[in-house]
């Protein structure tokens, strides 16, 4: 919603969904985009939104309590995605090393992906090729940086430069503002993630939209 929102009259052509998942987020940008591609690393994930296209409905498993599963199921019908679907594909992929077809872009959503690349200022450098001018670069992360994913040296921010604190957000603005600029002030989504019935997760998501300057 924050994504759609933030479009205020711009054309909603083309999107692009880096980090997709189980490709609930594409779909949704489908509602409003003549075309969206998703792209996610994981070939599981890939196959699994192809599927959901495929057969029209998820079915999954649902952790309860220790080895106890509920079994699920949610069709795209009962969620008014039957025809946004049609204009989904979804690709496997690197987003720090994407082919040449991923271009032209009205909106490139980043949700959850960038503290999860292991050069996140690679993806930063190139991205702009992928955008149309004046179109939408969408960076939502809680800024979770790990080791197992990204090297130390490679982190955005979320470490002491010369003596004082370097925020993600620093690192963002750094590596964008050469050919982008900061829409608006940056807002916190926050989001759930349900481990067990017992258990969930509540995080917060830092969302900056970014557009693309005029060449």
């Amino acid at each position: 919603d924050a994504a759609l929102g933030a479009l205020d009259g711009r054309a909603t052509c083309r999107a692009l969904d880096i980090g997709c998942a189980v490709g609930r987020t594409s779909l949704e940008l489908a509602r409003q985009f003549d075309h969206v591609d998703g792209v996610d690393y994981s070939e599981t994930f890939i196959g699994k939104c192809r599927e959901v296209v495929r057969e029209g409905v998820a079915r999954y498993a649902r952790p309860e309590e220790g080895e106890l599963v509920s079994y699920q199921e949610r069709s795209l019908a009962a969620l008014g995605l039957t025809e946004a679907a049609r204009r989904v594909a979804f690709h496997q992929g690197d987003a720090c090393n994407l082919g040449a077809d991923y271009r032209d872009y009205d909106l490139v959503l980043a949700g959850n992906l960038i503290d999860r690349l292991y050069n996140p200022c690679l993806f930063l450098e190139q991205i702009h090729e992928r955008i149309n001018a004046l179109g939408l670069l969408v960076i939502a992360s809680p800024y979770t940086w790990l080791e197992e994913y990204t090297p130390r040296q490679d982190w955005l921010g979320g470490f002491l430069k010369d003596g004082e604190p370097f925020t993600t957000l620093d690192g963002l603005k750094a590596a964008l503002s050469p050919r982008f600029r900061l829409l608006a002030e940056p807002r916190s989504l926050p989001f759930v993630i349900r481990e067990t019935r017992n258990k969930f997760q509540h995080s917060f998501s830092e969302l900056t939209i970014w557009e693309k300057l005029p060449d």
